[in-house]
């Protein structure tokens, strides 16, 4: 399209632009009666809310570690329709009964219509893992909403995609990175992979990882120590593509040491809130007139806050699912990260963004 002073003069029907200048006067006089009549049109015809969430049922529920802590469900449309397709990587927020939400990683295949999620149970948490042990059972729904993918996979056909892959994965970790070693196996890209957690009890999904035989290695706490860099990165893996997730020490052991080989493709997702470095300590108020609470340098609002509201909605604890924003009335919060840019300075993400300082009043 030509663009012009006054607006974008279209094409004939052969794709030639016509300059002419009764044209361009002419576009020019228009342009105010066309967007005023774009703007009726807009009030006419408000923006449709496009419903997302689906309601789904337990199909399945299994245990899938020895000690307990950690079970799998699968879900389904209750109609036996296939489910929104997803790729490895992704996640899906779970609506619980209670109120909470909680984002979990979907660990099964793409291409089998169906969603599966792992739990571990954390009894020192914020219930939610609790509850979905406790309270959710086989034939229950479930109303969930994504899915989402922030972690994905870097696999194409056409040649653009990374041509050799090392997987890390620490305990519940796991459960992204299984559906990346199907996409993986299914596009012949050679890969290797180490999985730790504390002993093999605690480990879920040992039996399906079998199937690939010695590609997998599994490390313990137990048996093996505390896994070295070496022993996640091992020699041969360095120069592929690293895809990790785990706790913040595994994930800061394996960022800083890829951040020393140049060129090197880091992949990861973290299922904790991250750490907080250099923080200065500020007030929150909640509410005008409301409480204040102190955030020491090494808490985050969120926790803080929870300590006097535990019912405080949040989910992922870090940043990206929007489920702990709330509204500042006064103050400005210092963003986690770039988000600011992305965000109007008068919202708030409470598990990561912070002030330098003095006092932030939020409407909660």
């Amino acid at each position: 399209m030509l663009e012009t002073e006054s607006g974008t003069v279209p094409p004939d029907i052969y794709g030639r632009y016509n300059r002419s200048p009764t044209i361009a006067v002419a576009a020019k006089l228009m342009a105010p009666a066309i967007k005023m009549m774009g703007r009726v049109l807009r009030q006419l015809s408000p923006p449709v809310v496009v419903d997302r969430s689906l309601r789904l049922t337990v199909t399945d529920r299994r245990i899938e570690t020895s000690d307990g802590d950690v079970v799998s469900l699968r879900l389904a449309d209750p109609t036996g329709t296939p489910l929104p397709a997803w790729t490895p990587g992704a996640h899906v927020n779970v609506h619980l009964p209670s109120g909470r939400t909680r984002q979990y990683s979907l660990s099964g295949d793409p291409a089998d219509g169906t969603y599966r999620i792992a739990v571990r149970r954390i009894d020192a948490g914020g219930g939610g893992s609790i509850e979905m042990h406790d309270s959710v059972q086989a034939g229950d729904q479930l109303l969930i909403t994504g899915p989402v993918n922030a972690f994905p996979l870097a696999l194409a056909t056409d040649g653009t995609g990374e041509d050799r892959m090392h997987f890390v994965a620490g305990g519940i970790g796991i459960t992204p990175i299984l559906p990346m070693l199907l996409a993986a196996e299914a596009a012949r890209v050679p890969w290797t992979m180490v999985y730790a957690g504390r002993s093999r009890q605690s480990m879920p999904f040992l039996d399906e990882l079998s199937r690939y035989g010695d590609r997998v290695v599994i490390r313990t706490d137990e048996e093996h120590g505390i896994p070295s860099i070496s022993d996640l990165l091992p020699h041969h893996a360095i120069d592929a593509a690293i895809y990790c997730c785990g706790p913040t020490p595994m994930l800061d052991v394996v960022r800083s040491a890829v951040a020393r080989q140049h060129g090197v493709p880091l992949h990861y997702e973290r299922f904790s809130a991250p750490p907080i470095v250099d923080g200065v300590p500020f007030d929150v108020q909640l509410g005008v007139g409301g409480e204040v609470v102190h955030v020491a340098a090494d808490r985050s609002a969120l926790e803080t806050i929870r300590t006097v509201r535990p019912a405080v909605a949040y989910s992922c604890q870090q940043g990206f699912c929007g489920t702990c924003k709330v509204r500042v009335i006064a103050g400005r919060p210092l963003a986690y990260g770039d988000r600011m840019s992305k965000r109007e300075p008068t919202e708030m993400l409470i598990c990561v963004d912070r002030a330098e300082g003095g006092t932030l009043v939020l409407d909660m």
